[in-house]
């Protein structure tokens, strides 16, 4: 189906969430689209926008679905994150963390010290999907916010697909901060450019030799089109066929989900 459409991609950025899996359900053969993306001799490298894992333990999600890939073909809003606060804070920085311990782990490899619920000394404040998010987590986050701290939100992603239907996400606890604190968190992942320029870079690939896979098009597809690369919307995610035909530009490819774009 990519060769259907287009004739010089020599790479593919693929988005996990919606379109690899549904959390613990693959969706489709992993194994099998994986091997044939290497039959094809395209490169391929995953960027997510989720922040709740390490990357050690996204290869072993992979893994437990059959899939190996090597260390650098893996890259999330957690590390876009980091690579940031490193431009912005070089000899590192207090941060206090809205969001998994993956999150808080991925910036502490990075050289950030990580603050306590009741430490007002952060200079930044970094929000993302929380599992267990509470009030008192919210209210000081929101204070040290309002106090002067730098806010950086690793995502936009309002929900997240389950097997069960869409749950919040990132999106929505930053959300939530930005009203309590009326102040706009910076966002780091998709559809900002970070992660798509470090999976290009990693790639050795120009954007027009790219096409970016996700099912998400304010994200994923909005972020490769301003990136100057293809894309392509699998529906197997959060947009519709509907949507992705009425947006502005539409994707290149719309296909139902991972196999029958790479397959057919």
């Amino acid at each position: 189906m990519i060769s259907n459409h287009l004739h010089n991609i020599k790479g593919l950025i693929i988005d996990m969430d919606g379109v690899l899996w549904h959390d613990t359900v693959p969706l489709g053969d992993l194994p099998a689209i994986f091997d044939r993306i290497q039959a094809s001799g395209l490169k391929v490298i995953l960027a997510t926008n989720n922040a709740t894992r390490t990357i050690d333990e996204y290869h072993q999600k992979l893994r437990g679905f059959g899939v190996a890939l090597e260390d650098w073909q893996v890259i999330n809003s957690a590390q876009a994150a980091g690579m940031f606060l490193q431009e912005q804070y070089p000899n590192g920085a207090k941060v206090f963390v809205v969001g998994q311990p993956s999150l808080k782990a991925t910036l502490a490899d990075l050289g950030f010290t990580i603050t306590a619920d009741d430490d007002m000394t952060a200079e930044v404040v970094v929000g993302s999907l929380d599992y267990t998010v509470t009030y008192e987590k919210l209210k000081h986050a929101s204070l040290l916010i309002q106090a002067g701290c730098d806010f950086v939100g690793t995502n936009p992603d309002v929900t997240l697909p389950t097997p069960l239907g869409f749950i919040p996400g990132a999106g929505t606890i930053i959300g939530a901060l930005e009203i309590a604190s009326g102040k706009s968190a910076k966002i780091v992942g998709k559809p900002a450019p970070v992660l798509y320029e470090v999976a290009l870079k990693r790639l050795q690939l120009a954007p027009g030799e790219t096409l970016a896979v996700g099912d998400r098009l304010e994200t994923d597809i909005a972020g490769a089109q301003a990136a100057g690369m293809h894309t392509a919307l699998v529906l197997s995610g959060a947009s519709t066929r509907a949507q992705a035909e009425a947006f502005q530009p539409p994707p290149e490819i719309i296909a139902q989900d991972l196999t029958e774009l790479i397959f057919e």
